[in-house]
């Protein structure tokens, strides 16, 4: 496919910070080519990388691919921050390095943001691609604006190389992405444009997040969960008080992070968080009875999967569940949690066997 010479005012800008990203960057610019709607730039912004990213960009035949090639190795937010300010397109549109798009992904948010100016960012539903194979992603398949902005609440709603952002919003951030929110500057990007207008998704997987050893989300778990814990303490500091910093910290490890609660404290605190902070966010919002129905079931879907963690691990028993019990967030799944039970049980069981043995 021979590419349409690049426009001096393109429609899209797609930003992409790049650092060593030789062996899989030439698959994600092959990837773009495929898109229906042409008008668009990309700004691959690379962070001094050591192997042959430079090399392979600055040859690269796609005239609407342009190299920026930082002098200074600053890290993927101000590479990223670069790229947003030297954007021209009408809406800017993130993607890491190793991610793909379906064809129709631009167009498709274009077609969206230009029918409804009251939204400042739009993420796409997402599928990661795991050795080789193509797999759903964690995520709910039915949103809406109210539900995205709810899930912003106690997690991160979007994958990153999904959205496309009005390019006037973003300008009026300073700075666009914040760098000393390492990793997980998307999260506190969605939490800070909310004051300028709605965020959406559209539910039709169009993106792809490549799952790998080198990827950031593996490389650099401790950062991001620091830094996605200070989101969410900032974002509920007036709601929540001293309690803030703690409840963020349960949010982003047992929900975000999937890791299994140990105590019966922590998990009392991540039910009564939930309940208070969905308590304040139906009174702020006043959402209508479908999107109420869709935050009490993504809500419960959270809390009972959070028990059901800690169960299946062994780390805490039907006591401690029944001890912890929140009935504004529990309309079903009491029996997944006594299976799950039934396997903790087992296990503990299993790991006592082992302590005993010489």
């Amino acid at each position: 496919m021979t590419a349409p010479p690049p426009s001096s005012t393109p429609v899209l800008s797609v930003v992409m910070p790049a650092y060593n990203g030789a062996a899989l960057i030439g698959e994600t610019l092959d990837n773009l080519r495929a898109q229906t709607m042409p008008d668009f730039e990309v700004l691959v912004v690379d962070d001094c990388s050591t192997d042959d990213t430079r090399a392979l960009l600055a040859g690269w035949p796609d005239p609407r691919v342009r190299l920026i090639a930082l002098e200074v190795n600053g890290g993927p937010v101000r590479a990223r921050n670069r790229g947003a300010a030297e954007a021209r397109g009408r809406y800017i549109a993130g993607i890491d390095q190793d991610d793909l798009s379906r064809p129709d992904r631009f167009a498709r948010q274009i077609a969206y943001l230009d029918a409804d100016p009251a939204t400042v960012l739009l993420g796409t539903a997402a599928e990661q691609l795991v050795d080789g194979a193509i797999r759903p992603m964690n995520y709910p398949a039915t949103t809406t604006p109210t539900l995205i902005a709810w899930l912003s609440w106690i997690e991160n709603p979007l994958v990153w190389s999904s959205v496309m952002i009005r390019a006037d919003a973003a300008r009026r951030l300073d700075p666009f992405t914040r760098p000393d929110i390492l990793y997980a500057e998307d999260f506190d990007l969605y939490h800070r444009l909310q004051a300028l207008g709605r965020i959406a998704r559209l539910d039709t997987p169009l993106t792809i997040y490549r799952q790998h050893d080198g990827g950031v989300s593996k490389r650099f778990a401790d950062t991001m969960a620091a830094s996605a814990t200070r989101v969410l303490a900032e974002a509920h500091d007036t709601r929540l008080g001293d309690q803030a910093p703690a409840a963020a910290a349960a949010l982003v490890a047992h929900n975000m992070a999937k890791a299994p609660v140990r105590d019966l404290a922590t998990l009392k605190l991540i039910g009564s968080t939930l309940v208070e902070l969905e308590s304040a966010f139906l009174a702020q919002h006043r959402p209508d009875r479908f999107d109420r129905m869709l935050i009490a079931a993504e809500t419960e879907k959270r809390w009972t999967a959070i028990r059901r963690t800690a169960l299946r691990a062994g780390t805490l028993g039907l006591d401690a569940i029944t001890a912890s019990s929140q009935p504004t967030l529990e309309a079903s799944g009491t029996n997944t949690l006594l299976w799950s039970g039934l396997i903790g049980t087992a296990r503990r069981a299993q790991r006592t066997l082992a302590a005993k043995r010489p």
